[in-house]
């Protein structure tokens, strides 16, 4: 075989070199062009396209320049084989890294379009997908790569399937949060950004990825959660929340008339009335309590905003302070009356005995202490 001389290597050297030249330049003027073409026009195809060919990487130059090299120069069989599967391999990892821009932009375009509060879904679901196709894409090009470089793949895929079974037994967690996230995305029991309560759990979703998701907990910390345990829990979702139903209570003293006591849900009715967006329910006189009758109250906050929740509640309470003080209707507070009763002096031996028989006190529920 007859070696290569300076007039083959300067030749190869000067290919790689114009190629290279070449191949800066024209990705810089078509990557230029096909920038300002879509900021003129509405059509994807352009945008697609510049999305893909942003996405070429210096593999590629790699690959023609190695390919280039090999025409000028005089190399034996097996080192020419060599370069061949090399000058593949580097195609397919080109065409891996096209195929995956391509795949995000077509994602970002599809799922960019819906209701505006279903933005959270539609990035939890685009990162989910997004990820399951890299990962069969880039299984693909790496058995297509190891097919290349000549390795049997059809044995190698048969002794993964033998011995994917210990492998899901080894992983078995992994994968019951693998699956736990694709049915996160497909049910979308919640969203990011959702305030959900998980047992004793409460927080914004902020991530959901393959294993964990993360919240951020209303004192700051985040708190991160497998998607396993998060489907083996009961899940209150408060975003999706279309109302809110409040009960509260009040108690007025014993001592009330009945004619204020009948008077105290139209009061009750008209604080909650007095406010915006509220619907009232009912107003009741519950029961009796230890030291006080108790009003039960049901409304409905027309919102899902907890901090309108408590403005509404606010503004319910400072009305009836001042209705109740009008009406000098008063609150009721734990108190307690003591009755004594009031014995006869009695003469004689008897006195004591009489005293051990008669005497006897007990406490009541009221407000003062007074003797009988």
């Amino acid at each position: 075989m007859t070696a290569n001389t300076w007039e083959h290597w300067s030749s190869a050297l000067l290919a790689i070199a114009i190629f290279l030249a070449l191949f800066y330049i024209l990705r810089r003027v078509v990557l230029g062009r096909l920038k300002k073409l879509s900021t003129r026009t509405d059509t994807l195809i352009d945008d697609f396209f510049y999305e893909v060919l942003s996405a070429t990487r210096v593999l590629l130059a790699g690959a023609v320049s190695l390919y280039l090299a090999q025409l000028f120069l005089i190399m034996p069989a097996s080192l020419e084989k060599a370069t061949g599967r090399i000058f593949v391999a580097l195609l397919l990892l080109q065409t891996g890294f096209w195929v995956a821009r391509g795949l995000d932009f077509w994602l970002r375009h599809r799922l960019s379009h819906g209701e505006p509060g279903e933005q959270g879904a539609r990035e939890m679901t685009r990162s989910l997908l997004s990820f399951l196709g890299r990962v069969v894409m880039w299984s693909l090009v790496f058995l297509l790569i190891l097919d290349n470089l000549g390795l049997n793949v059809s044995a190698l895929i048969a002794s993964l399937g033998i011995g994917g079974i210990a492998v899901a037994l080894a992983v078995q967690n992994i994968l019951g949060d693998l699956f736990a996230s694709l049915s996160i995305a497909i049910d979308k029991p919640f969203v990011i950004g959702d305030f959900i309560v998980v047992d004793d759990l409460v927080g914004t979703v902020e991530h959901v990825g393959l294993k964990t998701s993360r919240l951020r907990s209303l004192s700051g910390e985040q708190i991160v959660v497998s998607n396993n345990d998060l489907l083996k829990s009961r899940i209150r979702n408060f975003k999706r929340m279309q109302q809110r139903r409040v009960v509260f209570a009040i108690g007025v003293t014993y001592d009330t008339p009945r004619a204020k006591l009948e008077a105290i849900p139209l009061l009750v009715r008209s604080a909650v009335e007095a406010q915006d967006n509220t619907r009232f329910d009912r107003a009741h006189l519950k029961g009796f309590g230890a030291f006080s009758l108790d009003f039960e109250i049901v409304y409905y906050v027309n919102s899902a905003d907890f901090n309108l929740y408590m403005d509404i509640q606010q503004g319910i309470n400072l009305q009836l302070i001042d209705d109740f003080k009008g009406l000098a209707i008063e609150f009721a507070f734990p108190t307690q009356t003591l009755h004594v009763a009031s014995i006869p002096p009695v003469s004689g031996s008897l006195s004591s005995a009489v005293d051990r028989r008669q005497l006897q006190a007990s406490a009541v529920p009221g407000s003062h202490r007074e003797p009988v």
